[in-house]
């Protein structure tokens, strides 16, 4: 997604939870996605990932570049990419794989971002990706084919036909067991693109075939949070229109159509002062997130972006870390999510969850109490690390959620 000057939409705000009543997705695996960082950080690759794993990351996008891998015809080389996913599949976190880049023997000497003349070229690329990664079970094809600096022309009737279509089939027949996303929306279309909403009705037409829509629901302005201030009456989607997403892709594609949200990332000032949030702002709403897909059922991947600010401010300041390596309040609230549901008079609702370790997990609700943190009481998690708990909590109460196993707490949640 480019980083332009994003107009704040009038809106009017979303709910603070999903329908009444809808099932929540215990399943929802939390990951990150920053190429950049996975394979040029500090120290060694192996100390990267083993510090993603005590963030308590479960998933990690990694994009493989076609026209990096088989630059020549036939030419395939997999050594980055197979350190990277190797290094991964070693500590026991789930790969996702998105697939892009056209070489230019594929499309006439074209830029990376046109498609290649013939959808079997693709197709075989995507045959040879799923031969060498067999291990690997979810797959996205292309990224952010809405907008023209991903995909041009923008169009989801040759996106289907040429990309996704003849890349699903490809690596079904090496792994039938295979999971693939289309789509990995841009949450606007922006100039010369075509809206999200337009995208996946344009899929649906096409006969797309897939397991799952990938969407990037990036906040349109500073304003927006996960749950509030998106856009009620454009066809834009982002976090807080995550209704709309689960309506149109319900509708294209059928109920069992599963979603993924494989690209989110909100930006701090500092160092961003056009776009970014304070760094309390931003913690929270990388908590908010967490919850509001946890409580949407078909949303099975939330994916942040990224690990670490882009050195650019003309790029993204939406990291866990600064440039220097400096952690973000964010990168607590990532692992240790804590969020309020509601609150009636006394009686508050939290949500959270321990992402670290397996089973069901203790963990101890704290409250601030004339300067020092006070237990609320200890419990144990759902086997997937959630917990949703009523609390005697006026508003101006400050709560926050103790990792017991890890020894550290999550950001102060403030009562509302």
């Amino acid at each position: 997604m480019t980083r332009v000057l994003l107009l704040t939409c009038s809106a009017v705000a979303a709910a603070l939870v999903l329908a009444a009543g809808a099932p929540a997705a215990p399943g929802l695996k939390v990951g990150v996605t920053d190429d950049a960082w996975l394979e040029f950080g500090p120290g060694a690759l192996e100390d990267r990932v083993a510090s993603l794993r005590d963030l308590g990351v479960q998933a990690v996008r990694v994009t493989l570049d076609w026209r990096e891998i088989e630059p020549e015809r036939g030419v395939l080389d997999w050594a980055r990419d197979g350190e990277l996913l190797e290094a991964l599949r070693n500590e026991g976190i789930t790969p996702v794989v998105a697939i892009w880049g056209t070489p230019a023997w594929a499309n006439g000497g074209a830029a990376a971002n046109v498609p290649p003349r013939s959808a079997a070229t693709f197709a075989r690329f995507a045959r040879a990706a799923a031969e060498r990664f067999p291990w690997v079970r979810r797959w996205i094809v292309w990224n952010e084919p809405n907008q023209r600096r991903w995909l041009q022309p923008p169009s989801p009737v040759l996106y289907v036909t040429r990309l996704l279509n003849p890349a699903a089939a490809a690596i079904k027949s090496v792994i039938p067991r295979a999971s693939i996303a289309g789509g990995a929306t841009a949450p606007r279309g922006s100039t010369g693109g075509t809206s999200p909403v337009d995208f996946i009705r344009g899929m649906g037409r096409a006969g797309a075939r897939l397991d799952a829509y990938a969407h990037h629901p990036h906040p349109l302005s500073p304003a927006e949070t996960p749950f509030t201030g998106g856009c009620a009456g454009c066809t834009t989607i982002s976090m807080a229109t995550l209704e709309r997403l689960l309506r149109e892709t319900r509708a294209a594609f059928g109920s069992r159509t599963r979603i993924w949200l494989t690209e989110l990332g909100y930006q701090t000032n500092p160092p961003d002062r056009i776009l970014g949030v304070s760094w309390a702002r931003q913690a929270r709403s990388v908590a908010e997130a967490q919850r509001r897909a946890y409580s949407a059922s078909r949303v099975d991947l939330l994916i942040q972006y990224l690990v670490r600010d882009e050195p650019s401010l003309g790029a993204w300041q939406s990291g866990l870390e600064t440039v220097s390596g400096r952690r973000k309040p964010a990168s607590v609230s990532f692992s240790l999510p804590l969020v309020q549901v509601s609150r009636r008079g006394q009686a508050t609702m939290v949500w959270g969850q321990v992402r670290q370790g397996s089973g069901r997990r203790p963990y101890v609700l704290q409250r601030r109490v004339e300067g020092a943190w006070k237990s609320i009481g200890p419990a144990r998690t759902t086997p997937g690390g959630f917990f949703t708990r009523t609390v005697r909590a006026d508003r101006g109460t400050q709560l926050r959620l103790f990792d017991p196993g890890e020894m550290r707490a999550s950001p102060t949640l403030v009562v509302t």
